[in-house]
């Protein structure tokens, strides 16, 4: 049997469903299908993250990052209101120690005025009486940061994809991608899918949907995994915001924060080690494919012998919830281990090239009847709607 639709999307995770949104707006009469290997949507990177709604302090002045951000911020939060989401504006305080991270903290607020942020700044005395728990010498207050359940929201997104005349498929694993002059051809599970056009978003499988398109990927995914640990419940109100370390600019990930959830509990983490299964959440997961696919590739090598310090750093956080307490402990002292309770993992799709560099942009691969979104960057659940309608403009000129 072969379904025939003028769009077909791979990738049920919240930049897919954004995807579909946006053609159903732009395209009111076409026919679109999703397909998704997972039996519910937003299984992966989208449930798996710390549901912070970015303000986009981090990005360079006038990039797409920044701009995505930002509107992502004001949409994602629209969404929200649109259709009965909770959301909790509850700011957030990026911290600084010492001198060192004080001056990080000066660049960074540099940045975010030049991205048009609403920053205030805080000194030590302003940040003991704004978070009586909380250590440091100055900080950084963002007050449009916000917290919601991403996955509540990529399923809100699917409810209203169906409703708006989309074919959703849960549960089909593509194993077939041939494109022809007129159209594409997906197949899975001993069905056909021909489409005018393919999106796919394929997150923590986008390098191999590309290979199987017979796309040129001269990347990997490797698969990091961060560790989340959660406060209990009689320490909820141990901070009044989110709270977040001065970032080092040498490393690629923000470190351990405390977050505040939208359920009302407040989660530590995450570190950044090196995942052993591309979505195995558990402690002990591994997949003999997964691994083979970074092992095997230079670029991997590179990267690590790049940042092996920090490397060995995290994962001797990994192994340890002692030596992960200390990186906890240098803002927030009131802490013990006993307060680690466990959490589930996330894992984060890294783009890494032959060079060894880590991908921190979008990368798309398009031909005349596909793009593929290899690669959509953090903050990409708060840029979803945003990224999603920069995907429907591509394929106006595919």
């Amino acid at each position: 049997m072969t379904t025939f639709s003028d769009f077909c999307i791979i990738g049920g995770g919240i930049v897919g469903f954004a995807t579909a949104l946006t053609l159903q707006e732009r395209h009111p009469d076409a026919r679109i299908v999703l397909l998704e290997k997972e039996e519910m949507p937003g299984q992966h990177q989208t449930g798996h993250n710390s549901g912070v709604i970015h303000a986009g302090i981090y990005y360079e002045p006038g990039s797409l990052k920044a701009r995505l951000c930002r509107e992502g911020l004001v949409a994602t939060k629209d969404f929200c209101r649109a259709h009965g989401i909770p959301y909790d504006e509850c700011g957030k305080l990026i911290v600084a120690t010492d001198s060192v991270e004080h001056e990080r903290i000066n660049t960074l607020y540099d940045r975010a005025i030049a991205n048009g942020l609403q920053l205030e700044r805080l000194d030590g005395a302003e940040l003991a009486r704004s978070e009586p728990n909380i250590r440091g010498i100055a900080a950084l207050y963002s007050q449009e940061t916000a917290i919601v359940d991403y996955g509540l929201v990529c399923r809100k997104m699917a409810e209203q994809v169906v409703q708006g005349g989309a074919v959703v498929r849960y549960g089909l694993q593509v194993d077939r991608i041939e494109e022809s002059t007129h159209y594409v051809e997906v197949g899975g599970g001993g069905e056909f899918f021909r489409a005018g056009q393919l999106i796919v978003c394929g997150g923590l499988q986008a390098d191999r949907l590309a290979r199987l398109a017979g796309l040129d990927v001269d990347f990997r995914i490797v698969p990091f995994r961060g560790e989340y640990f959660q406060l209990p419940q009689a320490k909820n109100a141990v901070v009044n915001h989110l709270i977040y370390p001065a970032p080092d600019p040498a490393l690629p990930f923000l470190g351990i924060h405390l977050t505040r959830m939208i359920d009302g509990s407040v989660t530590v983490g995450p570190n950044a080690v090196i995942g052993f299964a591309r979505e195995g959440y558990p402690k002990l997961s591994f997949s003999r494919r997964d691994c083979a696919d970074f092992l095997g590739f230079p670029g991997f090598w590179k990267l690590i012998y790049r940042y092996r310090h920090h490397a060995r750093q995290e994962l001797v956080t990994s192994l340890s919830k002692r030596a992960y307490l200390r990186k906890c402990r240098k803002y927030c002292p009131s802490l013990s281990v006993e307060d680690l309770l466990p959490f589930r993992a996330g894992i984060r799709a890294q783009v890494v090239t032959n060079e060894g560099q880590a991908v921190h942009d979008f990368l798309f691969k398009q031909t005349e009847r596909m793009l593929h979104v290899c690669n959509a960057p953090s903050p990409a659940a708060t840029s979803a709607l945003p990224i999603g309608r920069m995907i429907a403009e591509r394929c106006q000129a595919i």
